[in-house]
């Protein structure tokens, strides 16, 4: 078991240092560039090629058809269909709740401006195969599409396909699914091939050559950000046996994903932390990634390293660290009190789980309708708005030595005194 223990300094350094545990991601930007180039020049053939090379030789059918769809719903397990159904239904409820409006503005010079909320016509939901199947990453990202008003949703997800996962498509309504994974994928929904439409935003989280090729086309197609591993902090400082061991389960539960997570639990005091070590050690099995237990002075310097890490998942637990809810300014998701296990969150809260990762959280949002969306203004300018905007705007644009925009405007009222025509 990886696990060290740290006093709590710079809250800064102390982040980077602790982040600095996971093992590192090798470059594979020219291996991404590579197949994005295979792709663009043959299309179909280059997405079949990859596909028996990294995952299944030969490569299946790539596009799932309807009736293998519906299959996979009927078999599907009734606990499992009704779990996915309450994720759907919650994820579905949070994700309305975001999605935005159109808006009007009036200004003081009597002009208006309506900020337009318009879906994008085609979006792809990227879902990870591999180590497990991941049909609450379908939830995620095809109900926020969905609640966004996304005409066509596609998925896209490595050979094999779980039954589980296409189900989980099939309940949703996606419009597309297609047994394609790595860079390639990413490659054919950016670009579009022979059999696959291109899309205009492609969200989800993958490994590392999905990532970059999501970097690499970014620009030529809207994406969510960069997924990197797992993460979760705890701050604690519950004073019973069975707080603390719940605390020791949720950091097992996040170090599932891989060595490449870090699970961190911060407490100010080394009793807490004791009795934490004594339990993870008691439950641990075969997790890689590292554990670090971070003692601290008071909770308010807790509070000030969890906002320094920017978590992709934060709990607080316990009567003091409940308390400080208000002052978090920066993780992914935040889960307040005892029964708050981020693995709900993961599955069934409506919370997203797609979130930021590495940090970002400082300045990036859980997946959400947003992503899906993008603002339009809408200007219209009645006639006795004119002289106040002509006054405002020509002397600026003057200024910066546009006179052909002035002239633009000013054309508008060419009799106007003030800023004669030149």
């Amino acid at each position: 078991m990886r696990l060290e223990r740290r006093s709590a300094g710079d809250p800064i350094a102390l982040a980077a240092e602790i982040r600095a545990l996971a093992p590192g991601a090798p470059s594979v930007a020219p291996a991404v560039e590579e197949i994005i180039a295979a792709v663009a020049a043959e299309g179909d053939a280059a997405v079949a090629r990859y596909t028996a090379l990294f995952d299944e030789d030969p490569p299946p059918p790539q596009r799932v058809g309807p009736e293998e769809l519906g299959q996979a719903l009927a078999s599907l397990d009734e606990r499992v269909r009704a779990g996915l159904e309450v994720a759907i239904a919650n994820v579905a409820e949070v994700a309305w709740s975001s999605a935005g409006m159109d808006h009007e503005v009036t200004l003081p010079q009597g002009h208006s401006v309506v900020l337009r909320e318009l879906p994008v016509s085609r979006a792809a939901i990227y879902v990870p195969g591999g180590r497990a199947p991941y049909p609450s990453t379908v939830v995620m990202g095809a109900v926020a599409a969905r609640s966004a008003g996304v005409a066509d949703v596609v998925v896209a997800t490595p050979p094999p396909v779980d039954p589980v996962t296409l189900a989980a498509c099939e309940l949703i309504g996606v419009t597309e699914v297609h047994r394609m994974g790595g860079a390639q994928a990413i490659a054919a929904l950016a670009l579009g091939t022979e059999t696959v439409s291109r899309v205009d935003v492609i969200v989800g989280p993958g490994n590392l050559y999905v990532q970059e090729a999501k970097r690499q086309l970014s620009g030529r197609v809207g994406i969510d950000g960069f997924a990197g591993p797992s993460e979760l902090v705890v701050l604690f400082d519950a004073p019973d046996a069975g707080a603390v061991r719940l605390v020791a389960h949720d950091l097992l539960a996040q170090a599932e994903h891989g060595a490449g997570s870090v699970v961190v639990a911060v407490a100010p005091s080394a009793s807490h932390l004791d009795a934490l070590e004594a339990d993870l050690r008691a439950l641990w099995s075969d997790q890689e990634a590292p554990f670090v237990l971070v003692e601290t002075a008071s909770l308010e310097d807790a509070l000030s390293f969890a906002n320094a890490f920017a978590p992709e998942h934060l709990e607080l637990i316990g009567p003091g660290a409940e308390q400080l809810a208000p002052g978090v300014t920066a993780a992914g998701c935040l889960f307040v009190g005892w029964p708050g296990a981020t693995a709900f969150g993961d599955y069934v809260t409506g919370s997203n789980h797609v979130l930021p990762t590495g940090g970002s959280a400082r300045f990036a949002s859980a997946l959400g309708p947003r992503h899906f969306r993008r603002t339009m203004a809408e200007v219209r300018i009645p006639h006795d708005a004119l002289e106040a905007l002509i006054r405002a705007g020509e002397p600026i644009a003057r200024a910066e030595g546009f006179a052909a925009h002035a002239v633009s405007m000013h054309a508008r009222v060419p009799d106007l005194v003030e800023n004669p025509a030149p």
